[in-house]
């Protein structure tokens, strides 16, 4: 039967989105089903993680873009929607769950929910979607399904879930042996097939009316070197036909007749060709040029818009400008003002929870997001894709309601080990952070605090070194409050290159005992590149490239007490983090570099004198 002749009906079609935590078995859970359901892999997907393909996204563990992908059990067709598990990337999740009419959440045996599943969990439950409860890894030792069935309960009531969302059907597995139960018990388990079970007798088939007009809304953007723009999403009312001519109308309630060159379906992890699709479906299609995340495409006679996504506001903004350091253009494919906006602004088209906007006083483009790490991983993006520019330091946006300035504020959820929580506390509350609950599991301690996102700007390096990498921190915007003026500032200073040229171990091994240095031996540098942190509050500058003066004397032992420390080493949310106003990160190709805005020493005294910034 032709499939677009199986899967015109709704009831044969299932949308599920996954929510899982870091390392709790999500890709491999997909694995298991489409080897299940015998889907057939393209060479080029096989042997690869399948939901996080991305390069940051295996570097990282964690889910940024929304991929989708299909089976077929039973005759009906289950459309597996991935999700991004981190709270900055809101814009991804909304537009997501909105495809799904129900999740999987998938929680490791021994850990139980994490923070990191919280936000969106939330959305989901938000939206009234079913969910399906799937404990992972039944089969490790130290499992303690009573333990994270109980964490599982308490997270729903926390999330204000009723008692009818509470009592959520569960499925028991080990994705990696490829089985499944409905209980715990592993020998008897046989497959993965229980998982489908419960998908076909749980999660509702789509709403909607296929004798209705076409509303498709647009969820996400693809390219294709052949086809072009492709236009993915979710037909909720009517059926959709290749070739067929449809309306599209935008976010402001602008219509464009268009004719659809080609329409394409999920089966397995590859779209394909299909002559027709109905209501329910996930489809991509071609030939709506200017086609747009969040906006609708619908029939030519009754065109009607769907409600436009409504994605959280931005809370935190970065400048941009054109790299203008001494080694300018060197490593950069891509440098100039036009090549950077260009880019940006393209970038908008994916991402509806970034803005962007050109600074006509002092040059450049204030780039806006959810957070650190959502603006972050753009600026890994783009110096990945070969663009050279430079960012400043991170600024919250704040709002002024009725004559009232006020601030975004973030929940944090703290794990850590029990010897580290000492500090962590004190460095919370030394960033005006109130504690809102605390609880111990063995050695384990779980915090939770309301923090200013301003006072948060450099803490997550903090933290890392703190809990010397055992401690995992998650943030989520809360709500905005009244600012209490609370700030977060650098409380040590910069060791300046007092000249540019290459470094040398003599000069570097001088320098150490003033601070820390981020670089080693054989580095070009230049005057007014940042080398290091001060162990004191004020900048200095350092001649890092100097080098020993040579004689023909000799002492015994010369030399034999010299030790270089190994440098810290800033990657680019470590630089992003660790950066004052009067500083930029140079962001390239092949180097991330600290500087100052203004290199000359001189010209920087005379612009203080002058009262110039």
């Amino acid at each position: 039967m032709p499939l677009e002749a199986v899967f015109l009906f709704m009831k044969d079609i299932r949308n599920v989105a996954i929510i899982a935590h870091v390392d709790h078995g999500k890709t491999t859970l997909v694995d298991a089903l489409l080897k299940q359901s015998k889907t057939k892999l393209s060479k080029d997907t096989q042997g690869k993680l399948i939901m996080d393909s991305n390069e940051l996204e295996q570097e990282r563990g964690i889910t940024i873009f929304s991929k989708n992908a299909s089976v077929i059990w039973n005759s009906t067709k289950i459309n597996i929607i991935d999700t991004p598990g981190h709270a900055d990337f809101a814009g991804e999740v909304e537009r997501v769950l909105k495809m799904a009419d129900g999740c999987l959440l998938l929680i490791d045996a021994k850990e139980g929910p994490m923070p990191r599943t919280r936000f969106v969990l939330k959305k989901a439950l938000e939206m009234k979607l079913k969910i399906i409860v799937v404990i992972n890894k039944v089969d490790r030792p130290d499992a303690r399904i009573p333990y994270v069935l109980d964490k599982t309960l308490d997270l729903f009531f926390e999330l204000g879930a009723d008692d009818i969302t509470a009592d959520f059907p569960i499925v028991y597995t080990s994705a990696k042996l490829g089985v499944a139960g409905e209980n715990e018990n592993l020998n008897e388990m046989k497959d993965i097939s229980p998982v489908f079970d419960a998908i076909l007798e749980h999660i509702p088939a789509p709403s909607g009316d296929i004798n209705k007009p076409l509303q498709m809304m647009v969820a996400s953007i693809g390219n294709d070197l052949h086809k072009g723009r492709i236009a993915i999403g979710r037909i909720y009312n009517g059926s959709i036909k290749n070739g067929q001519e449809v309306m599209y109308i935008n976010r402001i309630g602008e219509s464009e007749k268009y004719k659809l060159t080609s329409l394409m379906t999920y089966l397995g992890l590859d779209r394909v060709e299909t002559q027709s699709a109905g209501v329910g479906d996930i489809v991509a299609v071609t030939g709506i040029p200017n086609a747009t995340i969040g906006e609708t495409i619908t029939d030519i006679l009754n065109p009607t818009a769907l409600p436009v996504i409504d994605i959280e506001e931005p809370t935190i903004q970065i400048k941009f400008i054109v790299n203008d350091s001494p080694f300018a253009g060197r490593e950069g494919e891509f440098k100039t003002g036009r090549e950077i906006r260009a880019r940006l602004y393209k970038e908008l088209e994916t991402d509806v929870a970034l803005r962007v906007e050109d600074d006509t006083a002092g040059g450049g483009w204030v780039v806006s997001g959810r957070g650190e790490l959502h603006l972050a991983i753009l600026i890994e993006r783009l110096r990945r894709e070969g663009y050279e520019f430079q960012v400043g330091r991170p600024k919250v946006i704040d709002k002024t309601i009725n004559g009232e300035k006020l601030t975004p504020y973030e929940k944090v959820f703290i794990e850590v080990p029990d010897e580290s929580s000492g500090i962590v506390m004190q460095k919370m509350l030394a960033r005006h952070a109130e504690l809102q609950d605390m609880k111990a599991d063995g050695n384990i301690v779980f915090m939770e605090f309301i923090a200013s996102t301003k006072t948060l700007f450099g803490y997550r390096s903090e933290f890392t070194t703190d809990t010397r990498g055992l401690g995992i921190m998650d943030i989520s915007f809360y709500k905005y409050d009244v600012d209490k003026g609370y700030t977060s500032q650098k409380e040590q200073g910069s060791l300046v290159a007092y000249d540019s040229g290459v470094t040398n171990l003599y000069g570097l091994i001088n320098t150490q005992d003033r601070g820390t240095l981020f670089i080693g031996p054989a580095v070009e540098v230049y005057k007014g590149q940042v080398i290091g942190q001060n162990a004191r509050e004020e900048d200095i500058k350092v001649n890092v490239c100097k080098t020993k003066q040579l004689t023909n004397n000799r002492s015994k032992g010369e030399g034999v007490s010299e030790h270089f420390d190994t440098p810290k080493i800033m990657d680019l949310e470590d630089a992003l983090e660790y950066i004052g106003d009067d500083e930029l990160v140079e962001v390239t190709p092949k180097n991330i570099r600290i500087r100052k805005i203004i290199l000359d020493e001189i010209e920087e005294r005379r612009k203080k004198s002058q009262g110039i910034k």
